[in-house]
């Protein structure tokens, strides 16, 4: 096989390194930080209708206030799940029925929360940094079949490096956003 014939599909690896980045973002707007976000809902998922739904598809998501995040649910015979949902969801918010509108008023976090919390985004960190390195081992694998398929040993060199620093580029990115999500936790 000639060098031309091998082509490892970068794009394919770019992708789905984005695909870990943008999960780990999803993640890291789920953590609690002491202001509120109408993203910290979006892992929340309600028994509405027979399927679970996220429940900005059951209502309205606001941030009327700095610390407080209401629901204007759109169907009062879901109030009660939507409740429901948040309180069994681990966010540590206790939610007020206001008729349709469930108010979630965000308390301040001590110092002990926002260890747990920098920990918590720490993991999930760790586990967009595996799915990085998964897709990093998938592409040295292509590179290796192609080898034996009769791929040179300096173009096997070549496209290993570039796998390499695909790689290296993500894992600084989700450095970065750790960094920064754990700032944003820490401030008072």
């Amino acid at each position: 096989m000639s060098a031309d014939e091998f082509e490892l599909d970068t794009d394919d690896l770019k992708r789905r390194m984005d695909g870990a980045i943008a999960n780990l973002r999803t993640e890291f707007a789920s953590l609690r930080t002491g202001r509120a976000s109408g993203s910290m809902l979006e892992p929340v998922m309600v028994d509405a209708y027979g399927q679970m739904t996220p429940i900005n598809q059951v209502g309205t998501v606001n941030v009327p206030e700095p610390r407080m995040v209401t629901i204007n649910v759109w169907d009062k015979g879901l109030v009660n799940k939507v409740e429901k949902a948040i309180r069994d969801s681990g966010l540590g918010i206790n939610p007020q029925l206001n008729g349709t509108i469930i108010m979630l008023p965000i308390p301040e976090l001590n110092e002990e929360r926002r260890r747990e919390l920098g920990k918590v985004a720490g993991q999930y960190a760790e586990h967009a940094r595996v799915s990085i390195r998964n897709v990093r081992r998938d592409g040295m694998d292509q590179i290796k079949k192609g080898k034996a398929d009769g791929l040179s040993e300096d173009d096997q060199k070549l496209w290993e490096q570039e796998v390499q620093d695909l790689t290296n580029k993500y894992i600084k990115l989700v450095d970065e956003q750790l960094e920064t999500k754990q700032e944003e936790i820490m401030q008072v």
